[in-house]
């Protein structure tokens, strides 16, 4: 029964533990904070100014530093002509895998064919745009 659940839902291991590796890399930085900040308070209660290096290196771990900045408030990256060939060949080489139905799944094939088309088109006219100039 487990055996059985397990190869059923064997995927989840993967967002299971971006799930873990996440909350450990948050519970990392607040412990680093805490650390910094325990300092701070140490430099206060002897009446001395804390170093400038402590407090931009707790300024910089929020505002400055990419190694602590989430993917998702990252700046967008710019398309290449390298992702409409890539896009565009994956989308063909589905079509083909559609076409041929290999292991019986053509209908599976042709979905992703589709889908990897539709990106192939949209990050086409993404360069195109970015070539063209600035857009509103």
């Amino acid at each position: 029964m487990s055996e059985d659940l397990f190869r059923q839902f064997w995927w989840l291991i993967f967002p299971i533990s971006w799930f873990i590796f996440g909350a450990y890399q948050s519970w990392l930085s607040y412990r680093a904070n805490r650390e910094t900040l325990d300092l701070i308070k140490t430099y206060a209660a002897a009446g001395r100014e804390p170093p400038a290096e402590l407090l931009s290196k707790l300024n910089r771990r929020w505002l400055e530093d990419d190694h602590y900045e989430r993917p998702r408030y990252r700046r967008r990256r710019e398309r290449t002509w390298y992702h409409v060939v890539l896009y565009g060949m994956l989308s063909a080489g589905f079509g083909f895998a559609a076409s041929t139905n290999i292991y019986g799944a053509g209908e599976a094939f042709t979905i992703v064919a589709f889908v990897l088309g539709a990106v192939c088109a949209a990050t086409l006219v993404q360069v195109l745009l970015e070539r063209s100039g600035p857009t509103i």
